[in-house]
């Protein structure tokens, strides 16, 4: 089989040569690497991924092909894609096509055949911009180095508007369960197993886009607020920022996953700040402190809320108590928020676990707990 040279060319001027996998032609991105053993489709498909270039840890990518149920977007987000051993053939039953095939048709660039865990290494000292290039966009190394280093950095980056919705969308519960409440999600990134989640037990989920003012949110007179998960810099999202505060100014109950753990931190007037290489995968254990269980959690962040671990604290912002009610037990990053004078509360993993392990998914119930204590 014949290969079509391509190039991985970091930021630092260190570069790794393979095979072109996927579209040919230039892509530039913050590269990160996901220890998922499973679950490409739903990573290649969150939109917390845009402009990143993602490194599977996994050596063998695309054995059981691509569906169109398990994508948990509109599109593949992510810039570029890298794996060290991509199938020959997809062999599942409910496979539809090759992961090859949705690369291309999409445009994504990507590379195959080169060191997946050297480079994991180097990346375990710090997230950087690279790019891959292949066919036309192969040129002097020097030339791409340069090409790498005039990328946008991820830092000070707001894109939560370029991956949301363009309207609303409602999800319904499904036959024979019972509505029990009414949520207005914020679309900052969400994934499409989210409402879905949150519909199985008997929550009406109208999706809306990251540009609603508070104004348009409260007038939907909504039972509770979820902001998603999604791409970009906390610090950046001011208007999310201003937007939940109208929503905690209101007393209307909330949960925020991932990004909007973020947003809930920074709402409350703690600082957020940039991980050395991020949690994205599906194995990180998580402590729930409330109970003192130990849950593998689904992860995508590279940055994190920066609020005092141990004890209550007092929201900068005004609002109240507040205390890390979930931590991270590799690295103490915090990972999960409560107020205890305000119906809200937020987690940085993702319960919805798509792809990923079910132990969190208890917070769908402790959200309509929150909400049916505020009524």
């Amino acid at each position: 089989m014949t290969r079509t040279p391509a190039i991985l060319v970091l930021e630092d001027g260190r570069t790794f040569e393979g095979a072109a996998y996927g579209a040919l032609g230039q892509t530039l991105g913050e590269i990160v690497f996901n220890t998922g053993m499973t679950g490409y489709q739903e990573t290649l498909t969150d939109p917390s991924y845009h402009r990143q270039i993602v490194v599977m840890t996994a050596p063998h990518i695309g054995n059981t092909g691509v569906n169109d149920e398990d994508n948990e977007s509109r599109q593949i987000w992510v810039a570029g894609y890298v794996v060290r051993d991509p199938s020959r053939r997809a062999s599942n039953w409910r496979a539809q096509r090759t992961l090859d095939d949705d690369l291309v048709s999409q445009g994504i660039v990507g590379i195959s055949g080169i060191d997946t865990r050297q480079l994991t290494r180097i990346l375990r000292e710090g997230v950087m911009r690279a790019g891959i290039f292949s066919g036309d966009a192969l040129a002097p190394v020097q030339e791409l180095v340069e090409r790498v280093r005039s990328g946008e950095q991820m830092t000070g980056a707001h894109l939560a508007d370029e991956v949301t919705i363009p309207d609303e969308y409602v999800v319904e519960p499904p036959a024979g369960v019972a509505t029990i409440a009414h949520v207005v999600a914020v679309d900052l990134g969400i994934k499409a197993m989210t409402p879905e989640m949150m519909a199985q037990r008997g929550i009406r989920v109208t999706v809306v886009p990251s540009t609603w003012t508070a104004d348009q949110v409260l007038a939907k007179k909504p039972d509770g607020v979820f902001f998603s998960n999604g791409p970009g810099d906390p610090a950046a999202a001011e208007r999310a920022v201003g937007v939940l505060r109208s929503v905690l100014d209101a007393q209307v109950p909330f949960f925020g996953i991932c990004f909007g753990n973020q947003i809930l931190g920074r709402a409350l007037g703690y600082g957020t700040y940039k991980l050395p290489f991020g949690h994205r995968g599906i194995n990180l254990p998580v402590m729930d402190r409330t109970t003192g269980k130990v849950e593998i959690t689904a992860h995508n962040h590279g940055f994190a809320v920066d609020a005092p671990l141990d004890g209550d604290s007092v929201s900068p912002a005004g609002y109240g108590r507040v205390k890390v009610s979930h931590v991270c037990l590799n690295d103490d990053v915090v990972e999960g928020l409560e107020c205890l004078d305000l119906p809200a509360f937020s987690v940085q993993y993702h319960p919805e676990a798509a792809a990923g392990p079910h132990d969190a998914a208890y917070l769908f119930d402790r959200f309509i707990s929150v909400m049916k204590g505020a009524r």
